[in-house]
């Protein structure tokens, strides 16, 4: 005898089936993020950092060290001997403005170190780099499809089976920025990941920009999910306020965090 499920049943059952197989889909990560969450960095006098990324990047700071941009947030930690982001597995993050060339005249006198100036990316937009006062290299865009935060940048020896890590232990959506450089997509921001030819990329944790974080739902449920595939934390689940929060390194040394903070 055979079985007859009812019509909607079997739409809902063909629609579970379909999802399940689509490849990136948070569902089939080891700790599903729920978005992009923070980078950290590293200064001499954090005070001082935020004020001037207040200023200069038009960001809003809830309580001492800490810079949103948007919902993104540039977290400040002092250190007392500050090395840069370039040549680092977290070279530089990128931030995206509606004018570069204005934004870049009025960096020009801010105390931050002009890397290279506004140019062209045939097929992708205008784009120059910076270095701020303390080292964190941050590359300037005019994409007018994602203002603010735009990405992190990781330089390692097989963009390609990072690329995949995170997706296995994330997900986020795979796909190509302007349908030219690859990347993870996590909320609005982007994870690219480029090679960083024949040197090795020094580990994050030491230099300007230390880590960045993914948003997840449980903090305690992602560290362990971590653990089980074989990946050591370096802080173990923690309070600092209201965020719950742990460390880890990924296979190229990039330090990130998986942050949980209260639903609104």
């Amino acid at each position: 005898m055979k079985l007859q499920l009812p019509k909607k049943r079997q739409l809902r059952l063909l629609m579970c089936c379909v999802f399940a197989a689509l490849p990136g889909l948070a569902n089939d990560a080891v700790t599903p993020a729920i978005g992009f969450d923070n980078v950290h960095i590293r200064v001499s006098d954090p005070s001082k950092a935020v004020e001037w990324y207040v200023k200069y990047f038009g960001g809003t700071s809830p309580g001492p060290g800490q810079v949103y941009i948007g919902k993104a947030l540039i977290q400040v930690v002092k250190t007392t001997n500050p090395q840069p982001s370039a040549g680092s597995v977290i070279d530089h993050f990128g931030l995206s403005f509606a004018d570069l060339d204005a934004k870049m005249t009025e960096l020009d006198a801010s105390g931050a170190k002009i890397v290279s100036p506004p140019q062209d990316a045939p097929g992708m937009f205008r784009f120059a780099y910076i270095e701020d006062p303390w080292g964190v290299k941050i590359q300037l865009v005019q994409d007018p499809a994602l203002l603010g935060f735009h990405h992190v940048y990781l330089s390692v020896k097989d963009p390609e089976t990072t690329l995949r890590w995170y997706q296995e232990m994330f997900g986020g959506e795979r796909a190509k920025l302007n349908g030219r450089v690859d990347g993870l997509r996590y909320g609005s921001v982007w994870l690219l990941v480029a090679g960083s030819g024949k040197g090795t990329p020094a580990p994050s944790a030491e230099r300007a920009i230390q880590s960045f974080g993914i948003r997840v739902a449980n903090a305690d449920q992602a560290a362990a999910a971590l653990v089980d595939k074989g990946i050591k934390l370096v802080t173990p689940p923690s309070n600092y306020g209201d965020l719950r929060y742990a460390f880890a390194e990924d296979p190229n040394g990039v330090k990130f965090e998986v942050a949980q903070r209260p639903q609104k």
